[in-house]
């Protein structure tokens, strides 16, 4: 087999699909960084319209693929579904992430189970109740604390001589103890606390800014202060409880057969609620957060039916005149943005990481925007560019602080729909083909933000 086929083909075999989950869960993390090294081509659906966590994963659809209603759920394009998190993670994993050697497989697994038994219990009975999620015990609390040292201690010897948990670079073992120990990491293990265990501090803080856990984690915030149990947030917290019903007039005789009716009802009312783990329980609790959008007036152009478009049929014959004839000039924006800083662009992949990651974490903007994004030029002499489309006439990213970790690092110039210039550059940054005199490079790779 020649080069060239040995290649395309292990592209045509490279897993390419679907995650469900809710935004932030940190079992997600582990299948989306393992894609991220792996080049598994990984969607994420963790907001509506595309997954709403409590309602999507109810559905009878839902069931049928994954039986528990639990998330992560994986879909592959080919219809190949897994539940668990560590079988996505290691699904979506090459090689070298689940080891190259019998021996190192058998390393790996035993650090993602030493996770699952060792840091995740002992973690989330210590971390839980500063969530506000699990009421406070102190014998339970400081009974998780020693288990968190044991468990730093056997890390911390390990890491002595290492830099990672197996092998010379990262593998699902570093990727799977890191996400089990975020929470650790980012509420209670303070300073002083984290200071006898310099090797696992060190190992954690190198492996989560690798570009590939940046991508999916953004930056990590080490904790200053223990968090402690807040019980007034506990308490918001909690459902609010049904008050008992009044008692009928005529004692106890006359409220007998009414009881019964009552029980009756009850045991043929089927059970409604989800049986979360602690950790859905978090999000499910919080509050919805204010769409940045809910002050513009409802606009003509349907983003999603132009993506739908795009995604399936040809864009130069059909996806483009679609965008033209529906586009609301009123309603949305295109702007024009180029990186700032193209000096400190060199290997072509890093600088495609960026775009990645920026892509990422922008991913509650996705139902309001569409982006085309290109990298140009080589190793060491590229370029950033794109056409970005906005809901509203202003640069969506000062509408959440969510949204401006990357937006500063380009310059954004706003287009007229109905300039020669604008029709020509939304030509060629959708179809990534044509002249694109303004760079002066060529064409490297393109990536689709929708």
């Amino acid at each position: 087999m020649s080069a060239p086929s040995f290649f395309l083909s292990l592209v045509l075999k490279m897993a390419a699909g679907t995650l469900y989950t809710y935004p932030e869960n940190w079992r997600a993390f582990k299948a989306q960084i393992a894609a991220q090294y792996s080049g598994a081509r990984l969607k994420v659906a963790s907001n509506p319209p595309a997954f709403t966590f409590g309602q999507t994963n109810r559905t009878p659809a839902f069931i049928t693929n994954f039986p528990l209603g639990k998330v992560p759920a994986y879909q592959g394009d080919d219809g190949f579904c897994l539940f668990e998190s560590n079988a996505i993670a290691h699904y979506l994993s090459n090689d070298a992430l689940r080891g190259a050697t019998p021996q190192a497989a058998a390393q790996v697994l035993q650090w993602v189970s030493f996770a699952d038994s060792e840091i995740i219990p002992p973690a989330s009975s210590w971390v839980f109740p500063t969530l506000g999620i699990m009421q406070f015990n102190k014998q339970a609390t400081e009974q998780a604390k020693e288990d968190v040292k044991r468990a730093l201690t056997v890390l911390n010897q390990h890491l002595n001589t290492r830099t990672f948990l197996v092998g010379e670079r990262v593998s699902l073992a570093d990727i799977t103890v890191v996400c089990s120990m975020l929470w650790l990491y980012k509420q209670v293990l303070e300073p002083s606390f984290r200071q006898p265990y310099l090797n696992v501090t060190r190992w954690f803080v190198t492996c989560v800014n690798q570009p590939q856990f940046k991508a999916v984690l953004g930056e990590v915030k080490l904790c200053e202060k223990m968090a402690q149990f807040d019980a007034k947030k506990f308490a918001e917290m909690q459902p609010k409880k049904e008050a008992p019903p009044k008692k009928e007039k005529g004692g106890k005789e006359a409220a007998k057969p009414q009881e019964k009716k009552e029980k009756k009802k009850e045991e043929k009312k089927p059970v409604a609620e989800e049986e979360m783990d602690d950790c859905d329980a978090v999000l499910a609790a919080e509050p919805k957060a204010k769409d940045p959008f809910a002050h513009l007036p409802k606009s003509t152009f349907v983003m999603d039916e132009f993506k739908r478009k795009y995604s399936n049929e040809d864009t130069l014959t059909v996806a483009l005149p679609h965008f033209w004839e529906q586009f609301d000039r009123e309603g949305y924006s295109i702007w024009y943005s180029q990186y700032k800083y193209p000096e400190e662009l060199t290997l072509t992949f890093k600088s495609c990481n960026l775009i990645t990651g920026m892509f990422q974490r922008l991913d509650k903007l996705r139902k309001n925007a569409f982006a085309s994004v290109i990298l140009f030029g080589t190793n060491n002499d590229s370029s950033i560019s794109g056409i970005w489309i906005f809901r509203g006439q202003d640069l969506a990213f000062t509408l959440s602080e969510d949204w401006q970790i990357d937006y500063e690092s380009y310059d954004w110039r706003k287009l007229d729909p109905d300039s020669e210039e604008c029709k020509t550059m939304v030509k060629e940054y959708f179809a990534w083909e044509g002249d694109f005199k303004h760079m002066g490079k060529a064409f490297n790779q393109g990536k689709i933000f929708k």
